[in-house]
């Protein structure tokens, strides 16, 4: 495949990837394969993906900064539990094989499915301030999987904020780029210093990612969470159908 024909494909498939991570998740689906169709193996894929994940989410934060609802003291309070996991899944990474490596990429993803599959409970739930008490160790183990996998990883915060703090979907969606943000940077240090990360590739699906992560923030402040809802729901889906190959 040409060089330009590669660098054309990871831009629109981080443009379509940036819009869903930031929506709902799930996003990683759809660049880890093209990374690794484009000839990458899967640990330079999975740490060449951390660098559009990065810049996809500086621009979402920017965006939601500048439509001034981004939470930024109390979405760092909830991604500082995800930094020890994401730093130790980052390590695990760049140490195991391929085969280990899309072993645990089908376990996770059906995890996530199924996760989100799950409604709230009604009146048995437990009272705020007992249950909020699940969120610290909820996001150490998200971070983990995050440093570790990522795909999917947007799913997990959006269960653990939806059902445990009891958040509404935009408000999810703003916390979960800042703590997706937060713990990416050291995450993303680790898989360059083992060199696991392709520059060139890495920028070129950034910046499709960083244009549809734009495109994404704007939608969910203008449309609510009807909108989110609706993106989150699709991606389940097209999740659930892939991890049948169905797709």
């Amino acid at each position: 495949m040409p060089e330009l024909v590669q660098m054309a494909v990871a831009f629109g498939v981080g443009c379509v990837a940036g819009a869903v991570n930031i929506m709902a998740g799930g996003g990683s689906a759809l660049t880890l394969p093209t990374l690794m169709l484009l000839g990458l193996d899967a640990g330079t894929a999975n740490g060449t993906n951390r660098v559009a994940i990065l810049v996809q989410n500086l621009t979402a934060n920017a965006s939601f900064w500048r439509d001034g609802v981004l939470r930024a003291h109390e979405s760092l309070k909830y991604a500082l539990w995800t930094v020890p996991g994401a730093v130790t899944g980052a390590f695990v990474a760049v140490t195991i094989t391929d085969l280990w490596f899309e072993r645990l990429l089908g376990v996770v993803l059906i995890g996530v499915v199924i996760t989100m599959a799950v409604p709230r409970l009604g009146r048995f739930t437990l009272p705020n301030i007992r249950r909020s008490r699940w969120i610290g160790p909820a996001l150490l183990g998200i971070g983990f999987y995050g440093g570790l996998l990522q795909v999917g990883v947007g799913f997990l915060i959006m269960a653990a904020c939806y059902h445990i703090l009891r958040l509404d979907l935009v408000q999810t969606n703003v916390h979960k780029v800042m703590i997706v943000l937060v713990y990416t940077v050291p995450a993303l240090g680790i898989f360059a210093l083992s060199g696991h990360v392709n520059w060139a590739v890495g920028a070129v699906l950034a910046a499709g990612n960083a244009s549809g992560a734009w495109i994404a923030a704007r939608i969910t402040v203008r449309k609510g969470e009807a909108a989110v809802r609706v993106v989150l729901m699709a991606a389940l889906v097209m999740l659930a159908a892939k991890i049948l190959n169905l797709l």
